[in-house]
């Protein structure tokens, strides 16, 4: 792709780099009758006839909190064929009602059991594995790792069944770029979570299947679809976003020497380096909406029926409300980004995700030091709907 800035063709890496181009936009068409989205590998039937793509903070920002107007009930026609009826198409009352019935799972109280008990010792595990080692690829030890046992275990998942469970979640969530795989990736789970709901329904158990089995609305318990596709859904949710969000602050660390040291001597700053590294490299760069009227936004008029991309990677860049957003600095003044969505949608599991992340770099941190990437010419974050690094060559000692 190219554009064009002061009359002079600008060639673009929108893989690699897709910010230069994000910036342009924001700056000359910020509501922009076209797509970032790759449809080279979707179905026909599947790509919308009309796309647009918002780019600053102030128009993604009102989207997302504008629900009635942008709404995510595209999603039935999309992910939800092989996920199932999910809250991210749900609006109203039935949105309302199955949120909080599983909101309760992620509560800071929810996390404060969760994390010695469960999420430490699993990261603590992970480093265990490679400290002695001198080297790792991060992302293939760890990043991908922990978030695939921490699901597994909140789930109340059996230990030997995590191989089949890493399996199947990596091709679910790999849907995208092998269809067929994650088509059966949808059906194995549903076969695998039935078994699991039909064991809680004989003997109840004290985890997140277990509360979705005991649960009612309206005095009525959840079907075992239902509940069955929620589970599916903490895959891409739960898995995805957090390993390429956690893989993304290694790689920003480790290419920052001076800020990797800060964090290590102050784990008070962790949080902040969590939150920059996230505004910086949003691991999910376009949330897809679709508008149920028209609406003029900066004096535009978007038709209803039109997929609207909500580009969170080009909001979390605003010029208009970070300084130098170009620029990875855990140091600097605190804005709200948008990584996690916005409005009734805001992602259910961002403080776990924030939990398993911290729990993540402090077990890493107490564990090795002389922490470096290694040299590898192909190391770098990557993606344009999903951005993160392929991979995190390391070298390090054990602490002592």
């Amino acid at each position: 792709m190219t554009i064009s800035t002061d009359n002079e063709p600008v060639a673009l890496d929108m893989s690699g780099d897709p910010y230069p181009f994000f910036e342009y936009k924001r700056k000359t068409e910020p509501v922009w009758r076209g797509t970032i989205m790759d449809h080279s590998m979707a179905p026909p039937e599947m790509v919308p006839d009309e796309e647009w793509t918002l780019f600053d903070y102030d128009s993604v920002f009102a989207a997302f909190r504008n629900d009635e107007v942008f709404g995510s009930h595209g999603y039935d026609q999309t992910i939800g064929l092989v996920i199932g009826p999910t809250i991210l198409a749900m609006h109203g009352k039935q949105h309302h009602d199955h949120r909080s019935l599983v909101a309760k799972a992620f509560r800071a109280s929810a996390l404060e059991r969760w994390e010695p008990s469960v999420i430490d010792p699993i990261c603590d595990a992970l480093v265990d594995e490679i400290r002695d080692a001198g080297q790792a690829d991060l992302v293939k030890a760890v990043t991908f790792e922990f978030p695939t046992r921490v699901t597994a275990a909140l789930l109340g998942l059996p230990s030997d069944d995590l191989e089949l469970f890493r399996r199947l979640s990596f091709d679910l969530i790999s849907i995208s770029v092998d269809i067929e795989a994650g088509l059966r990736a949808s059906v194995e789970l549903h076969d695998y979570f039935l078994e699991q709901v039909e064991q809680r329904r004989r003997t109840m158990t004290d985890d997140i299947i277990g509360d979705l089995v005991a649960a009612e609305i309206d005095g009525e318990k959840l079907t075992d679809d239902a509940i069955i596709s929620f589970l599916r859904l903490l895959l891409p949710a739960g898995l995805e976003t957090t390993y390429r969000s956690s893989g993304n602050l290694l790689y920003l660390l480790l290419t920052h020497p001076d800020q990797l040291r800060a964090v290590q001597q102050d784990r008070g700053l962790i949080p902040a380096a969590i939150e920059e590294a996230l505004r910086y490299e949003t691991p999910l760069v376009s949330v897809p909406r679709t508008t149920t009227r028209d609406v003029v936004m900066h004096g535009t008029t978007i038709p209803a029926g039109a997929q609207v991309n909500l580009c969170t990677g080009s909001a979390n860049r605003d010029e208009t409300r970070w300084a130098e957003p170009n620029t990875f600095d855990i140091h600097r003044p605190r804005h709200a980004h948008i990584a996690f969505a916005g409005g009734i949608h805001m992602c259910l599991g961002m403080h776990l995700a924030r939990v398993e992340t911290r729990a993540m770099l402090t077990s890493l941190f107490d564990r090795v030091t002389d922490l470096e990437l290694a040299a590898d010419d192909d190391v770098g974050i990557v993606g344009l709907t999903f951005r993160s690094p392929n991979k995190l060559p390391v070298t390090f000692r054990p602490a002592s």
